[in-house]
């Protein structure tokens, strides 16, 4: 999977470049109504406990200022993934213990078509293990700035 593959998981609609929210739970509720207000999802609570259960697993918070919260859900056709952007940061209770400002929340069905869940989650992470890239994604502000970034552009 090539990073500018990624860009078709994504849409305008659940880019969000200034997360209102302080906590890693807000930031769920946050991003799960704009799940909801796109028409992906009908049931916010099932994404909710969803993600509060894959929580409890260990935290999504990656580290480098990074989490991935993720999980396959009935409440989804196809896999969608929402960025989220936190100027200030949020303690995530990421493994490295530092504040989260990039928030990727993938999203799948239980059994999605090709299989994609997995490659989209190790692609993510390959990529924002990359610094440059963090750093670009933190100084997007449009979506069409966003997209730049995956294409490999900026």
């Amino acid at each position: 999977m090539k990073r500018a593959d990624l860009i078709h998981y994504f849409s305008e609609d659940l880019f969000i470049p200034n997360l209102k929210s302080k906590t890693k739970e807000d930031t769920f509720a946050e991003f799960a109504n704009r799940f909801v207000k796109s028409k992906i999802i009908r049931k916010k609570n099932l994404v909710l406990e969803l993600l509060k259960k894959r929580e409890t697993l260990g935290s999504t918070g990656i580290g480098k200022g990074v989490a991935i919260p993720h999980g396959r859900t009935t409440a989804v056709l196809e896999v969608k993934i929402a960025f989220g952007k936190s100027g200030e940061g949020m303690d995530f209770e990421a493994v490295d213990k530092k504040p989260v400002h990039l928030i990727f929340m993938v999203m799948a069905p239980p059994h999605d078509e090709n299989n994609r869940y997995l490659p989209i989650l190790g692609k993510l992470v390959e990529l924002l293990s990359d610094s440059k890239f963090r750093k670009q994604l933190l100084k997007v502000e449009r979506y069409d700035e966003f997209v730049e970034v995956f294409k490999g552009g900026k």
